[in-house]
């Protein structure tokens, strides 16, 4: 009988994740890095309690230091991932930031700070990683969208459109790219236990009204979110494209 290669596997793949010191982008490193691929963890601070949760030495594991708001930093980042390992299969737009104020007071200031994270900076980043995939024939982007590329939520103005934009734009590049060799995919958590969410858990009302409304019954750890993006960079989705996958607990189902 012919062994059937692992479905979820992803040995020998070289993946870029940003925002990967802690939650959402730590889970996905620790992740892929247990299905098979090197990680190039791409953050503003120190990255070393996700090194040390992936293991591996040197070729297992790279930190880059990079200030995504500041587009200059991107290319950067793909050079040094080239140096390093000399390619780039997997690339997770996972870095964002939140703004929260009414939208009367929502101020220009953090209306660009906010877009210039999330949404900026995934189209560019994704540019310069898909100028290496292309060539190769071979890529998966994955980007980490939210409920809010849905629904519109309210006083993160800045937020919410960000998030829409990035599930349009993950439509567009997959439109672009497909037929080259590159799935563009996105995720879009729920409400998860990270740095963004710390304010609405603190806050008792907003809390029991979240739970309330979620069916699974609790908020989403960031592992929870991890298996989704395995799925979108393995080869078991070769064939899906242009996809926001809600991750919510049956939040949008309700």
């Amino acid at each position: 009988m012919t062994q059937t290669p692992d479905p979820f596997g992803l040995a020998g793949r070289i993946a870029v994740v940003t925002g990967a010191n802690t939650g959402i982008g730590q889970a996905i490193c620790v992740a892929l890095a247990n299905a098979g691929a090197r990680i190039a963890a791409v953050g503003r601070s120190a990255m070393d309690e996700t090194a040390a949760r992936i293991g591996g030495g040197p070729d297992a594991f790279r930190a880059i230091r990079a200030d995504l708001s500041n587009i200059e930093s991107l290319q950067p980042v793909v050079d040094e991932t080239l140096a390093w390992a000399g390619g780039i299969d997997i690339l997770v737009n996972n870095a964002g930031i939140i703004r929260r104020n009414d939208a009367l007071d929502f101020t220009e200031a953090d209306w660009d700070a906010v877009m210039d994270t999330n949404l900026k900076s995934c189209f560019f980043l994704s540019q310069a990683a898909a100028r290496v995939m292309i060539p190769n024939g071979y890529g998966k982007i994955v980007n980490i969208a939210s409920l809010l590329s849905f629904q519109g939520g309210i006083r993160v103005a800045s937020y919410t459109a960000s998030k829409s934009g990035l599930a349009g734009l993950t439509k567009l590049l997959a439109n672009e790219w497909a037929a080259r060799g590159v799935n563009v995919n996105a995720v879009a958590p729920g409400y998860v236990e990270t740095n963004n969410t710390e304010a609405l858990r603190n806050d008792p009302a907003r809390c029991r009204a979240i739970l309330e409304r979620i069916p699974a019954g609790r908020w989403a750890r960031p592992e929870d979110i991890a298996g989704a993006a395995v799925f979108l960079a393995s080869p078991a989705a070769d064939y899906v494209h242009g996809v926001t996958l809600p991750v919510d607990g049956g939040w949008l189902g309700r």
